[in-house]
């Protein structure tokens, strides 16, 4: 009452001829003096079925003694947004030199205009932007969140930066909801054998979070589905209607983008996981299997992730006829031992650091490996292609040198090493890829690499008729009849 008085009163006095004693208020540039907000996350928790609208309020605190001037309030998409503001009864997407009173506050309303039949490109799953204050030097943001399509969100649509454990008794949990399932935050299932049908198609919604521990704050990725203790992972697509996990960014500029969500990761001790038929992409890792955990992986297909493609850690792994390319690290890397078969797979790394394929038995415990635990590694490669821009496509790291400890062979393989060869590193390797051939880059063996197409060339590919039947793998990835006497290796096979 006291302030609004003295501001009429400085509206008065000219009148009277004592104006020189009305001071103009003073305002903080001290960058100490921030703004407090009634959220970080402003929520429009309405999941719209049809064209509709929704507006939620923010209130923005100045919690000092003297007044804050901020210099700007906007939007970070601009133009592009998908929200419209009022701040205080001022329409618009941009706002400057708003002020509040010390200890005052002020309004902003926010609205958002859903039209969920759009196609993804238009309007995702989830809209999320950054409303940007800019006072005093700094800048503070709090993000805008609303759904644009109807889906099953995963574990809540409140799911962002928080782990939901997820148990059905030992029983089923069958995702065969008409809607998308959007993962949104980390999934994360135990007790409970998730049964994911053909043609379903799971999107997951990644990025930076944060937590809080012991007052200390923990940052992390967002967006994966984890399985633990007695979590089992049942994928069934087929030919015809795979299964697809995927980020929820389908606009076309995110297409390629790798790393945009975390990945599928099965636990250690977990058991009985099978997937077939199932494209992973655009994630930091694809699958990731841990100690004494086993999976049965079978024309699947995981590429374009910003880290390794398939991790086996002291795992158990079968896969065939699967394609793992464009993995920033490697296409396939299994550490710390396990026992792996791999028949008919393709592992292609063009345009990445990473090569096709690491091995390692130990678990290293400081910097130069002085340290370390070890655990036996035995792996089987038939009819595969490990090929790569690079001269060396293959990583071996034996820690313990004990014969046994080390034990891998390559059938009818077709592979890329150069330094794998010196007399320092394992000059023996072709004794245990045996056939082999080693590749040079002006050898013709996919029909595009700069298209990313890796199915065969028709006419001269090095992989036509280099395989060796394998009893019970009678097709390809494509669903191709694969040659009764003499296939061709890798995952796909040359269709005359």
């Amino acid at each position: 009452m006291t302030i609004r008085f003295f501001r009429i009163a400085c509206f008065l006095l000219p009148a009277l001829g004592v104006f020189s004693f009305c001071q103009k208020e003073r305002f903080t540039t001290d960058p100490a003096d921030r703004l407090a907000f009634s959220t970080d996350t402003l929520r429009f928790d309405t999941v719209f079925t049809s064209l509709g609208s929704a507006t939620r309020i923010l209130k923005v605190y100045n919690r000092r003694n003297k007044s804050i001037r901020i210099d700007k309030i906007y939007l970070d998409l601009g133009g592009q947004s998908r929200f419209n503001l009022n701040v205080d009864g001022l329409p618009g997407s941009s706002h400057t030199g708003i002020e509040i009173a010390p200890n005052d506050s002020l309004y902003v309303f926010a609205e958002v205009t859903i039209n969920p039949d759009l196609p993804l490109s238009a309007s995702p799953f989830v809209l999320s932007e950054n409303l940007v204050f800019e006072t005093n030097g700094n800048t503070q943001t709090v993000v805008l969140e609303a759904w644009g399509q109807n889906a099953v969100y995963l574990p809540s649509r409140f799911g962002a930066s928080d782990a939901v454990l997820y148990t059905c008794d030992g029983g089923e949990w069958v995702w065969d909801d008409p809607r998308p399932y959007v993962i949104y935050g980390i999934l994360v299932v135990d007790d409970c054998t998730v049964r994911i049908p053909a043609g379903k198609r799971v999107y997951v919604h990644g990025g930076l979070a944060r937590t809080v521990v012991d007052s200390t704050v923990v940052r992390y990725n967002d967006g994966f589905l984890a399985f633990q203790g007695n979590g089992r992972l049942l994928v069934e697509g087929t030919l015809e209607n795979p299964v697809i996990f995927e980020d929820d960014r389908l606009e076309p500029e995110f297409d390629e983008v790798a790393g945009q969500w975390t990945g599928i990761w099965l636990q250690a001790g977990t058991t009985g996981h099978r997937i077939e038929h199932c494209i992973v992409r655009n994630s930091i890792i694809g699958i990731r299997v841990d100690s004494a955990a086993d999976l049965t992986l079978r024309n699947t297909q995981i590429y374009n992730t910003a880290s390794s493609g398939l991790i086996g850690v002291h795992a158990t792994i079968s896969a065939e006829n699967c394609l793992f390319h464009t993995n920033t690290g490697y296409a396939i890397q299994l550490e710390y031992g396990g026992n792996y078969t791999f028949n008919y797979c393709t592992a292609a790394s063009y345009g990445v650091s990473g090569e096709a394929l690491r091995m390692g038995n130990a678990q290293c415990l400081d910097p130069f490996c002085g340290d370390f635990s070890a655990f036996p590694l035995h792996a089987r490669f038939t009819n595969c292609i490990l090929l790569g821009g690079r001269a060396d496509q293959i990583t071996l790291f034996d820690r313990t040198e004990v014969p046994g400890e080390f034990d891998y062979q390559f059938q009818n393989c077709i592979v890329r090493v150069r330094d794998l060869l010196l007399p320092n590193d394992t000059p023996d390797f072709f004794d245990f890829c045996n056939p082999c051939l080693n590749a040079e880059n002006q050898d013709t063996v996919f029909l595009s690499i700069p298209d990313k197409n890796f199915r065969l060339d028709t006419l001269h590919s090095k992989a036509n008729r280099y395989a060796v039947p394998i009893p019970g793998i009678n097709t390809d990835l494509d669903g191709k009849l694969r040659d009764p006497a003499t296939p061709d290796a890798g995952c796909y096979e040359i269709e005359f």
